[in-house]
C-alpha cells in the first residue's frame, strides 16, 4: 500500500525546509525583531488559540489527504500551515480528550479504557490541572463550543468547573445531531443550563464559535476549543449537504461525507469571523481527530449501526478502538501565519504534548500540574526541531502498545495472547510482524509495558460497566418466543 505522506498534494509553494532555511522566518518565530528605542529582543505576542477537534474522522477523509470529500477550508489551512504527518492520539474519544486537557496519559488517572458511558457516574479526576484552567490563570478567555465527554453525572466534572468561562453543547459522547438527545434525553447546554433549540449541531457549533469571536475583545487572548460531534454516528446531515453527494450509492457513506463537508463549512465561518475581528493573523489554529475512523461496529457508539462503516483510514491498519496506526495516528494540522512555517512535519507528536506546547506559547504556568507525559513541541513546530523519540499508545489490563524510535510493540495480553513488533520506518501500514525475528526488542518493550501497568490507575470503565450490568432489569423472554416452556 502507498503511504499518503508521499502522495498528498503539496501545492506550488516553498517546502517547509526552504522556509525554515530562511533567517527571516526564524527571526519572526523566535520573536527577535528589535525595538527601535532600546535594541532589545521583543517577545512574540501570545496567540489566540482555536483548537478544533473532529469526532471519529478517518485518516484519509479530507481533501488534502486525497479524498473526494469536499473540504476546501481545511485544505487551505493545511496548504498554508504545517501538516503533522506523525500525530498520535488515544484509540478512543474520552481518553484523547483527557490527554489533551491534562498533558498526561489517561492510564495515570483511570481513563485509559473505553469511553465514559451515558449511564456512568465518573469523570476526569478533579485533582488534575486542566489546560483551560492554566490558560485562564495566564489571562486567557476560555470557551468550549461542542462536545465535552469528560464527565456528566456530577457537576464537579462539567466544563465550567474545569476552567472554561463558557460552554455550549453536549456533555455526553453521542447525540442525535438534530434532536440533541441521548437515549431520548436532551443533552444540550449553555453554560450550566439545559437548552432546547432546533438545528443541526454542526451548524450550531459553527454559529456559536463565530458569535464568541465576534463578541471578544481582541486585546485579550482567547482559547476557543471547538469540539465537533461530526462525523460520529449517527450518520446524519441536512438535505442540502446530502444532495451534494447524491452520486454516492451507499447511504452511510453519503451521510458521512456530507457531515464532513458541513463541518468544513462551519470551520470556514469561524475563520471568517476571526478575519472580520482582526484576530486571524495572531491566531494559532490546530485541527485533528480524536481517534481514527470507525472500522468496527463494536466501537461505533451506543446507537445501532448496520452495514459497512464509511470511514477510511487508508493506508493505515484498522481504526478506532484499536492500538494499530489506523486507530491512533490521525490527520492533523497547525496554522499560525508567520510563526509556523508551511509544509509536512514528519516528527512524532502526541496529543499529550499539546498542554505544555500551548502553555509555552501562552506564557502559562504549569506548576500546579502533576508530572507531565507531554513535551513542549514548539521547537518542532516553529523551527524544525526533532519530534518525540517514543510514545505510549495505551496500557490497560488486557493490552498495551508502545513505540521506541521506529519500533512499535502491540501486546494483546488476553488469552490467547499475541505479541506483534513492527518497524514503522519501513512498514507504516503494519503488515509485517517482526516479533519472531527480534526477540530481544520484544522483551525490552514488554518490560516497558509491564512497568507502566504496575504504575497505572485501575480503569474506571470496568467498575462502571460491571455496576451497570448488575443493576440492569431482569431479562425475560417475549410472549412470542417459542420453546421456552410455554403451553403448546
Amino acid at each position: 500500500m502507498t503511504d499518503l505522506r508521499d502522495t498528498a498534494p503539496r501545492g506550488a509553494r516553498p517546502s517547509r525546509r526552504d522556509v525554515l532555511a530562511g533567517g527571516g522566518f526564524l527571526a519572526a518565530a523566535a520573536g527577535l525583531s528589535l525595538l527601535a528605542s532600546g535594541g532589545r529582543a521583543q517577545a512574540a505576542p501570545r496567540p489566540h488559540i482555536l483548537y478544533i477537534l473532529a469526532d471519529d474522522l478517518g485518516f484519509a477523509d479530507l481533501g488534502f489527504q486525497g479524498s473526494d470529500i469536499a473540504t476546501p477550508t481545511l485544505d487551505r489551512l493545511a496548504a498554508e500551515g504545517a501538516r503533522l504527518r506523525d500525530f498520535y492520539v488515544q484509540p478512543m474519544c474520552t481518553p484523547t480528550r483527557a490527554a489533551l486537557m491534562t498533558g498526561r496519559y489517561p492510564l495515570r488517572y483511570g481513563l485509559q479504557t473505553g469511553v465514559i458511558p451515558s449511564g456512568a457516574r465518573y469523570g476526569l479526576a478533579t485533582d488534575e490541572f486542566p489546560l483551560p484552567l492554566a490558560l485562564g490563570e495566564a489571562g486567557y478567555r476560555t470557551a468550549l463550543v461542542g462536545k465535552w465527554h469528560l464527565g456528566h453525572a456530577d457537576r464537579a466534572y462539567w466544563p465550567r468547573r474545569r476552567g472554561f468561562d463558557s460552554f455550549y453543547g453536549p456533555l455526553v459522547g453521542e447525540i442525535d445531531h438534530f434532536q440533541h438527545t441521548a437515549h431520548g434525553v436532551t443533552d444540550w447546554y449553555r453554560d450550566d443550563a439545559p437548552l432546547e433549540e432546533p438545528g443541526y449541531d454542526t451548524e450550531l457549533f459553527g454559529a456559536e464559535a463565530a458569535r464568541v469571536i465576534g463578541a471578544h475583545d481582541p486585546d485579550t487572548p482567547l482559547f476557543l476549543y471547538l469540539a465537533f460531534t461530526a462525523p460520529h454516528t449517527p450518520y446524519q446531515a441536512p438535505r442540502s449537504y446530502l444532495d451534494r453527494y447524491a452520486h454516492v450509492a451507499d447511504p452511510a457513506r453519503r451521510a458521512y461525507a456530507a457531515m464532513i463537508t458541513a463541518m468544513d463549512t462551519a470551520i470556514g465561518g469561524v475563520i471568517a469571523a476571526l478575519e472580520a475581528r482582526g484576530m486571524r493573523e495572531n491566531t494559532l489554529v490546530l485541527f485533528h481527530s480524536d481517534n481514527g475512523g470507525t472500522r468496527d461496529a463494536m466501537f461505533a457508539g451506543e446507537g445501532a449501526v448496520s452495514g459497512a462503516l464509511p470511514p477510511s483510514n487508508a493506508p493505515l491498519r484498522a481504526g478506532k478502538g484499536t492500538l494499530y496506526e489506523g486507530g491512533t495516528r490521525v490527520v492533523a494540522l497547525a496554522n499560525w501565519p508567520g510563526r509556523i512555517p508551511p509544509g509536512d512535519v514528519e516528527g512524532v507528536m502526541h496529543v499529550v504534548d499539546m498542554l505544555p506546547t500551548l502553555a509555552g506559547f501562552a506564557g502559562a504556568s504549569l506548576e500546579r500540574s502533576k508530572p507531565l507525559d507531554g513535551q513542549d513541541m514548539r521547537p518542532m513546530l516553529t523551527a524544525g526541531g526533532a519530534g518525540r523519540s517514543g510514545i505510549v499508545y495505551n496500557v490497560e489490563p488486557t493490552q498495551g502498545a508502545v513505540r521506541a524510535g521506529d519500533w512499535k510493540l502491540v501486546w494483546h495480553a488476553t488469552l490467547p495472547p499475541r505479541v506483534e513488533l513492527f518497524d514503522l520506518a519501513t512498514d507504516p501500514d503494519e503488515t509485517t510482524d517482526l516479533a519472531g525475528k527480534y526477540p530481544d526488542k520484544v522483551a525490552e518493550l514488554q518490560r516497558e509495558i509491564v512497568d507502566l501497568a504496575r504504575a497505572m490507575e485501575p480503569p474506571l470503565f470496568y467498575e462502571a460497566a460491571l455496576s451497570l450490568t448488575l443493576s440492569a432489569p431482569l431479562s425475560t423472554p417475549g410472549p412470542a418466543d417459542p420453546g421456552l416452556g410455554g403451553n403448546d
